[in-house]
């Protein structure tokens, strides 16, 4: 591997600003601390600091050239609403908050690269450091997008990282298209007419029709879809309650997700749920009223942006380490949204086995330290590539900044 050498050297300091915000984890739009810790952060190392946008969202401005090509590099901030498991000692010190999905390890590893940037300052263009707020299920990046982000920011092209468990360390992948699911959710509320459990035909019992529901729901993918289309539809809650065993219920509820990689699929989706509860409620004479919900659009990198990243990463960790062959995630991020406005590319790297509790979203979830300076050199290699000529700076010392 490639590493920047500066950036090796000063592992202890990223591991230390990485173990200070896993231990002080804030959600969606209530990253303060984390806001404060970045732009104090990047105002000391010479780069301009922007502050409001989506609330606690902050952008770096780094200038230098004459160049008017610019690129937007982003990190997310915020954490999760899960009680930590883990006893070593930078845990979070707030209960029912924590950093499982390793966006402090993100924020550490662009401030790192910012730093090193402003200092040796060997590239010619403009570098936006986005730090966002929001991505778990809130969708910062549509908020700050909406209020303004690419107009106050002219970036020609946007890019994103996140750890992956299971990747092995030292190992990146790229996908050119779809790398991530959109995030639908629906609520399905089926109304009939209650009775008791002894005399159900004088009753019209939504927990039947309900159940068909749920049965049918699933032909949408398997029937419905063009086999070669990825999809996925879930069932996650039915709720019905009569009071009593011997009570029939007068409401049943159900709710879930869909997952795809393109609108129009989504689209096919949505129009085979609103038919199949209506022929459901007629079949069995209950109401069936369908509240449908789009959520995070699909991530997918442009083509041409994530051969350049691929071209990157292979001088970085070498060819043999940046994989292209692996499926995209039913998973979903709201990077999707930076990447309907602006082309780019978002990649994955690796955070080692995902054995023993260290999947994503888990209470045992830890960031891999090991992997914060290979990050950050990414996203300085991918500066100096995309904005100028070689890197003058290569091995040694962080240079003096000026």
């Amino acid at each position: 591997m490639k590493l920047v050498d500066a950036l090796l050297a000063h592992q202890p300091r990223l591991v230390a600003l990485r173990h200070d915000l896993h231990a002080h984890p804030e959600l969606a739009f209530e990253e303060r601390r984390t806001a404060d810790l970045v732009a104090r952060t990047l105002e000391a190392a010479g780069i301009k600091v922007h502050r409001g946008l989506a609330k606690t969202g902050v952008v770096g401005v780094l200038k230098h050239g004459s160049s008017p090509r610019a690129i937007g590099l982003r990190a997310d901030m915020d954490a999760l609403p899960i009680h930590e498991q883990n006893l070593f000692p930078h845990r979070s010190k707030h209960e029912g908050r924590m950093h499982a999905c390793g966006h402090d390890g993100h924020t550490a590893m662009l401030l790192g690269a910012a730093e090193y940037l402003a200092a040796s300052r060997d590239f010619d263009g403009t570098v936006y450091f986005i730090f966002q707020p929001a991505e778990e299920t809130v969708g910062g990046a549509r908020v700050m997008i909406e209020e303004g982000l690419f107009e106050r920011f002219p970036i020609d092209a946007v890019y994103g990282m996140h750890n992956w468990p299971g990747l092995p360390v030292g190992q990146f992948a790229v996908h050119a298209g779809p790398v991530m699911a959109c995030s639908d959710q629906f609520d399905i509320v089926l109304r009939g007419h209650g009775a008791h459990a002894a005399f159900p035909h004088q009753g019209r019992d939504p927990t039947v029709a309900g159940a068909a529901l749920v049965q049918a729901l699933q032909s949408i993918v398997s029937r419905t879809l063009d086999p070669l289309d990825a999809a996925v539809l879930s069932i996650t809650r039915f709720h019905a309650d009569g009071g009593a065993y011997n009570v029939i219920p007068e409401r049943a509820e159900l709710c879930g997700t869909v997952r795809a990689f393109r609108p129009e699929v989504q689209d096919q989706v949505e129009a085979a749920m609103e038919r199949i509860c209506a022929g459901i409620g007629a079949a069995h004479g209950v109401q069936v009223n369908l509240a449908y919900q789009r959520g995070y659009p699909p991530s997918v990198n442009d083509a041409v942006e994530a051969a350049r990243c691929r071209a990157v990463l292979e001088e970085l960790v070498g060819a043999e380490n940046v994989r292209t062959d692996l499926r995209p995630s039913m998973g979903a991020e709201d990077f999707a949204y930076m990447l309907r406005e602006r082309p780019g590319c978002y990649v994955w790297i690796g955070n080692g086995p995902g054995e023993g509790g260290c999947m994503l979203h888990n209470p045992h979830y830890d960031f891999n330290d090991e992997v914060l300076p290979l990050g950050a050199s990414y996203w300085v290699r991918l500066t100096e590539r995309l904005l100028g000529r070689e890197s003058a700076v290569v091995d040694g010392e962080l240079p003096e900044t000026g």
